[in-house]
């Protein structure tokens, strides 16, 4: 939508767009696919799996790239400035809600479940719900999610105990522009050859129930977690659908659920988008193509995952052919 001219600037006391640097985490089913598809400088003689792109935890916080505010952690803006970060509703001394990652995998990923919020602090977790949307796939891709009907958790576990889980599970073969949402509870894994967007609750609990025969980068056995994985299991998931958006409209709703909601926009060259100061946080992700943010000149391009504070005002113009991701409602 467009916006008349007097939009186009900001309060004094708005903050401004922020871009943060970004953290790479080494995974044995990782490579290098960010160079190549997102132009990232990555660590020498890595396989990096995964991209921590906006991130509020103790183990990892997201620094401000430039700016007013560069250099500064996520968790310290959030401290400093939590109104005008993430208005008035959000207590200022939780973690920012969301973590948003970009995720190559060049080999498949372990067979793994989160728990669900009702058992996760029983097991010393966190449940994660988390969304995947496929930013290029190979011709061979496809996702692990959900048990095939009729699978019983006796046959699961009889299964797990002669190494034959693999026919148990819903494989769905995967394109660019495909997505699924995945709630804590659901049995899933990522097979090689996916370039994804994660978007998640800001969690790091991850219950791996088999993982393939495989060692990790260290030449060990990657520990395995049975007993919290059968417990955190949802044993009526039964073949999940994936909402194929190759051929939708300018907006379509990817997922919607009392955590966030995701939403994927397909925007014209010269399209602008204007959001409003003092309605929510957004995070808007560019998984096609590049924007500018006309108040302050910014370009974002392709893999940038930008975060809009509560308090400031945005226009967004695409430069080319551009698709985006507006993450927003995480803030209650």
């Amino acid at each position: 939508m467009r916006v008349d001219p007097d939009l186009r600037g900001n309060s004094n006391h708005a903050m401004n767009i922020l871009i943060f640097d970004p953290i790479y985490q080494e995974r044995v089913w990782g490579g290098r696919g960010l160079e190549t598809s997102l132009g990232r400088a990555l660590p020498a003689d890595q396989v990096i799996g995964e991209s921590w792109e906006l991130v509020d935890r103790p183990e990892a916080n997201s620094m401000v790239t430039a700016g007013e505010h560069a250099g500064a952690t996520l968790a310290s803006l959030r401290a400093s400035a939590g109104t005008a970060l993430l208005g008035p509703r959000w207590d200022a001394e939780q973690p920012f809600p969301i973590l948003v990652k970009w995720l190559d995998c060049r080999d498949r990923l372990s067979l793994q479940v989160h728990p669900p919020a009702a058992i996760a602090p029983q097991l010393g977790g966190e449940p994660k719900t988390e969304n995947w949307y496929i930013a290029e796939a190979t011709p061979e891709a496809a996702l692990l999610a959900g048990l095939k009907k009729g699978v019983t958790r006796a046959a699961f576990e009889e299964a797990l105990r002669s190494d034959a889980l693999e026919p148990l599970v819903c494989r769905l073969p995967a394109r660019k522009g495909d997505s699924l949402f995945v709630e804590s509870g659901r049995i899933h894994a990522i097979d090689a050859g996916n370039l994804i967007l994660e978007i998640q609750q800001n969690s790091d609990t991850t219950y791996r129930v088999y993982d393939w025969g495989r060692v990790g980068l260290d030449g060990k056995p990657r520990q395995l977690h049975i007993d919290e994985s059968l417990q955190s299991i949802d044993f009526e998931d039964f073949e999940p659908s994936l909402l194929h958006t190759q051929q939708s409209g300018s907006e379509v709703v990817l997922a919607e659920s009392s955590i966030f909601r995701l939403r994927k926009l397909t925007l014209e060259p010269g399209q602008e988008l204007a959001f409003q100061a003092q309605e929510e946080p957004r995070i808007v992700s560019v998984v096609e193509g590049s924007l500018e943010e006309l108040n302050e000149g910014i370009l974002l391009p392709r893999g940038v995952n930008a975060l809009l504070p509560y308090s400031g005002r945005f226009l967004l113009k695409a430069t080319e052919p551009t698709v985006i991701l507006v993450t927003d409602r995480f803030v209650g």
